[in-house]
């Protein structure tokens, strides 16, 4: 089993949650709730991965605020 790091956010036009994974590209989703953007990320990832076995292209390290 593999682990990967997806990044929410939320549409201010739709409200709808917006789930893509950085180090897989063409790996995002939207949904109306978190429990139904977590197993659409889970479809895309594993779509994804059954087409090829690609290495990640990215690394998560974290988040950082910047202030101005």
């Amino acid at each position: 089993m593999r682990s990967f790091t997806a990044i929410i956010e939320r549409c201010p036009t739709t409200g709808q949650f917006v789930g893509y994974v950085p180090a897989l590209p063409g790996t995002h989703t939207h949904a109306d709730n978190l429990d139904e953007l977590h197993r659409n990320l889970v479809e895309v990832v594993t779509l994804v991965l059954e087409d090829e076995d690609p290495e990640p292209e990215t690394e998560f390290i974290g988040t950082h605020t910047v202030r101005v």
